[in-house]
């Protein structure tokens, strides 16, 4: 495959909600123009979805590119560049670092779903990147497909003109043709000059076992030429350039990339932590003056500590870390200890179903057993002589007399849901402390926007979400501010210690309901010792809810049969003794199953 003159290459993104067809559209696009032969998708849907728990959980995780070649109703021959964006909230960041390599993107929304939460926040990122944007209506084949309302539901919401929007089926390749002519058509060629100095945007990168770090780029101006010598402009390192290549989605080694393509990089370079994201690649012996914008970094929202169950799996699991660190540089951990759960890691995520994907790939790629405390997010903790800091685990929280005030980060979020939900997303929201900004409707969906206390909805509020709406509403959210916040450190007390895994930080009027429901957990979860244990739910000094687990009781009075009652007595008064002393020096073994359901544990 040539370079292709610059006017005849496309860039383009597929941005959508989660389960619109991103995937599959792609994959008939690849099909389409040749990418791969019938006998390598044969059998294999969503080709670019390479992780085995995307392809099970139908959900696209890592941004994936893919070269096309493509001859269009005109003669002439156009490059194709395609990413394939991730849908979730949590991935947010894969999104913003494939629209900003590209020019354009394809809108696909359900016909019969038609605009969701997160397509409007994706497209929104597409617009700020001043994409030009070609909606597509896919699965127009189903019944309950309703094109003409979808189209003006575009118009409605987003703002944009949808009345010439490409009609397809993915699942079945109706209309696939009209979407490839309307790449060529309909969105713009790349602009960079040839002759300039080498200027390439870094978009991701990825370890890979043979090659070492390869590295995902986008170039703007000059040629990125094998053999050539550049600098990462961040980090000040530089490299000498072993292979440039694309993906068919197969490796393909070229030459050069000149401007406008997309490509990757290979350069015996050993970790993925000396390539930053967003960081701009230049020549060595002539850099540009100017660093490309690049992108935000991604932020983690949302703490939890991850424990081995078996303590002699702890190397096993830093190593595993390191390694998914590689490939995901928006994860972070730091070693920490604790007294109920042994040597674990205090782990960074940019939300729960990054949480749970991170937690599912640990245990299944590396055979790992875990145990996950309850997530939280950072407070800002102004301190009585004026200093400031965060924490995002309870257990670090200083003394209450040495805090002024505890600020909790706040979210504005999105959600769309059909009418007949509003009432109880309205009340579920109500509960979870948050205000409401605006109602507006688009047709007969309303669109709600609400301020909310992220601490409240890293919790459980997308389980409940989906239950109370049956799965219709959707969701989405960015961090706003910080505000002040009466929170409280619960402590849970099993048999007057504290067990550090289970505290929290949690709104002072929603403290009591939550003890109550952890100390009730607690109970049926401890099996009876020899001796009572008490389970108690405290702030501070004051105890807000308790639990007995009864002790279990051995009949020391079967073998006395007739005789006085003396004798009885006295047996009873030595057991009730050794049961006092017992509970004074006793253990109380809480099983690993116990934390895991207590965890879970909704409020």
């Amino acid at each position: 495959m040539t370079t292709a003159p610059i006017s005849n290459i496309r860039n383009f993104s597929i941005v959508a909600h989660i389960d619109h067809g991103k995937s599959t559209l792609a994959d008939r696009l690849i099909q389409m123009t040749g990418g791969l032969s019938d006998r390598e998708m044969a059998g294999k849907e969503q080709v670019l979805d390479s992780m085995d728990i995307e392809r099970e959980r139908g959900i696209t995780i890592k941004a994936q590119t893919v070269r096309l070649a493509y001859r269009a109703k005109d003669g002439k021959d156009y490059v194709f560049n395609l990413m394939d964006t991730p849908g979730h909230v949590d991935f947010a960041y894969e999104v913003s670092r494939s629209l900003a390599a590209c020019e354009g993107s394809l809108l696909v929304v359900d016909a019969s779903q038609g605009v969701e939460a997160q397509t409007l926040a994706n497209v929104y990122q597409a617009l700020d990147n001043n994409h030009e944007i070609v909606p597509v209506l896919n699965k127009v084949d189903l019944p309950a497909a309703e094109p003409e309302k979808v189209k003006q539901q575009i118009e409605d919401v987003i703002g944009i003109d949808a009345s010439d929007a490409v009609m397809i089926s993915a699942k079945t390749g109706l209309g696939i043709p009209d979407v490839l002519e309307a790449i060529v058509t309909r969105l713009p060629p790349p602009k960079g000059d040839r002759d300039a100095t080498l200027k390439a945007l870094l978009v991701d990168s990825w370890y890979d076992v043979y090659l070492g770090v390869v590295v995902l780029i986008r170039v703007v101006d000059g040629v990125m030429k094998k053999g050539s010598r550049v600098r990462m402009m961040g980090t000040g390192a530089a490299y000498d350039v072993e292979r440039v290549g694309f993906f068919t989605p197969k490796m393909q080694q070229v030459d050069e990339l000149g401007p406008g393509e997309i490509g990757f990089i290979t350069a015996a370079i050993k970790e993925v932590a000396d390539t930053r994201v967003g960081d701009t690649i230049t020549d060595d012996r002539k850099p540009v003056t100017e660093m490309l914008p690049g992108f935000k970094p991604a932020i983690p929202v949302v703490f939890c500590g991850l424990f081995p169950v078996d303590a002699d799996d702890f190397e096993t699991l830093r190593a595993a870390m390191g390694k998914l660190r590689l490939n995901d540089a928006s994860f972070s951990f730091e070693m920490e200890t604790s007294a109920a759960l042994g040597f674990g890691f205090r782990c960074g995520f940019l939300g729960l179903l990054h949480l749970e994907i991170i937690q599912e790939r640990l245990s299944r790629e590396f055979d790992l057993n875990l145990i996950a405390t309850a997530p939280s997010v950072i407070y800002k903790m102004k301190l009585n002589d004026g200093s400031e800091i965060e924490i995002h685990n309870p257990v670090d929280m200083p003394d209450v007399v040495k805090i002024a005030e505890i600020e909790e980060p706040w979210i504005e979020a999105t959600i769309m849901t059909p009418d007949e939900y509003l009432g109880s997303v309205l009340k579920l929201c109500q509960d979870r402390r948050g205000s409401q900004k605006e109602l507006t409707y688009v047709g007969s969906r309303a669109m709600v926007k609400y301020d909310l206390p992220l601490n409240e909805v890293v919790f459980d509020f997308y389980d409940r979400l989906k239950s109370v709406s049956k799965g219709y509403a959707s969701f989405d959210y960015h961090l706003t501010d910080y505000k002040p916040a009466d929170l409280v450190k619960m402590q849970i007390l099993v048999n007057a210690e504290p067990v550090d895994a289970l505290s929290m930080l949690v709104h002072r009027t929603r403290a009591e309901g939550r003890g109550r429901a952890m100390v009730e957990k607690m109970k049926e979860l401890i099996p009876p010792h020899m001796f009572q244990i008490p389970i108690q739910a405290a702030i501070g000094g004051k105890v807000i809810a308790r639990e007995t687990v009864r002790a279990l009781r051995k009949d020391v009075t079967a073998k006395c049969y007739g005789g006085d009652i003396t004798r009885k007595r006295k047996l009873l008064e030595k057991q009730k003794e050794g049961k006092k002393k017992m509970r004074q020096f006793g253990k109380v073994d809480i099983p690993q199953e116990a934390f895991i359901a207590a965890l879970k544990v909704d409020s």
